[in-house]
């Protein structure tokens, strides 16, 4: 009980709010992105892939003309390529690389226009 009794004898704390300049908020809305993609499978023999050759799912994909778009990413059996290993031209993805990805591996090329 006496507890309670020093609990109410003590002065209440002096709480003030500073006081904050008015702040200004600047942002910039993002560009517009457009994400197109094409998926096949590796037949373990081939170096070239053209559009015909992607699989489908009802999408009509098809490897963009790299001067139309700004940014591109390949992935071979799920490992992103530097630009060294491959070249791409309007329908086609040309492999530089010695060796060919395995039979099935997928090959995702994904193309990014701002």
């Amino acid at each position: 009980m006496e507890n309670k009794k020093c609990a109410n004898n003590l002065p209440k704390p002096f709480l003030k709010i500073p006081h904050l300049p008015p702040t200004e908020f600047s942002f910039h809305l993002p560009k517009k992105v457009e994400v197109f993609e094409y998926y096949t499978n590796s037949n373990g023999k081939s170096r070239i892939y053209r559009d015909q050759d992607g699989i489908t799912k009802g999408k009509n994909q098809k490897i963009i003309d790299p001067s139309t778009v700004s940014y591109m990413n390949l992935f071979i059996n799920g490992v992103l390529q530097p630009k060294e290993n491959y070249e791409v031209q309007c329908g086609m993805i040309k492999l530089k690389t010695k060796d060919l990805p395995p039979k099935g591996a997928p090959i995702i090329l994904q193309m990014f226009k701002f």
